[in-house]
């Protein structure tokens, strides 16, 4: 670890956690978010439940969310797999990236462990979030098998929006997982090389949650 690995890992960590503390945790900000404003469609969703008695199209939506969450929660165990592969052979993986133009590879064993290492935390997380994510909307499509037709039954669907929100915030932190583990695979390449994927997923985040067509869509919905 070079002095340029600890600046280009600090930078990492405080462009991931720094970015989670303020966009979840500053209440202001968090307004702001496409993701406060899906909380607020989840919970017209929910309430609409008590005016309809047919819930066919609704449990259909919620397993197309626990279809797209399984699969990215899949996904994680077959990339820590590959990580598994890449830690037992650091000698191949060092030649492949050394035939690169500009590629600074681990000179060492353990440099290239701590690397894969890196990602291995990255995406069991992500594999966390993602399953308890799962059974969340699981939790939430029995919540909404019990919802009654009336307004008698609005805390039956308070809770089931309060639920299905928590699902979608857990799988929003292990999609976020997902950005800046490939931002940490270039760190394999060159330290530099990590501060500028780093730099770049946290721009990109920032666009797509409070810059991006689809935020200025579902927020004007939300505001009619």
């Amino acid at each position: 670890m070079t002095s340029l690995d600890w600046i280009a890992l600090t930078i990492f960590v405080l462009c991931w956690a720094g970015y989670a503390a303020v966009t979840d945790r500053v209440p202001r900000i968090r307004r702001r978010s496409v993701i406060a404003a899906m909380d607020e469609h989840r919970r017209r969703w929910m309430l609409a439940l008590l005016t309809r008695e047919n819930r066919i199209s609704d449990t259909a939506i919620i397993g197309n969310l626990m279809s797209s969450t399984g699969f990215l929660a899949n996904t994680a165990i077959f990339i820590l797999a590959g990580l598994v592969a890449l830690m037992a052979a650091p000698d191949i993986g060092r030649r492949v990236l050394a035939a690169l133009p500009w590629a600074a590879p681990p000179g060492s064993d353990a440099a290239w462990e701590i690397r894969i290492a890196l990602l291995m935390l990255i995406f069991v997380r992500a594999f966390f979030e993602l399953t308890w994510a799962l059974r969340q909307f699981n939790y939430c499509s029995i919540l909404v098998g019990g919802i009654g037709v009336g307004p008698s039954h609005l805390p039956e669907a308070e809770a089931a929006a309060k639920v299905a929100n928590r699902a979608a915030r857990h799988f929003n932190t292990g999609l976020r997982a997902y950005y800046f583990g490939l931002a940490a695979l270039a760190w394999i390449i060159h330290p530099v090389a990590l501060v500028a994927a780093s730099l770049f997923v946290l721009w990109e985040l920032h666009r797509r949650e409070f810059r991006s067509a689809v935020r200025a869509a579902v927020t004007t919905r939300g505001q009619s």
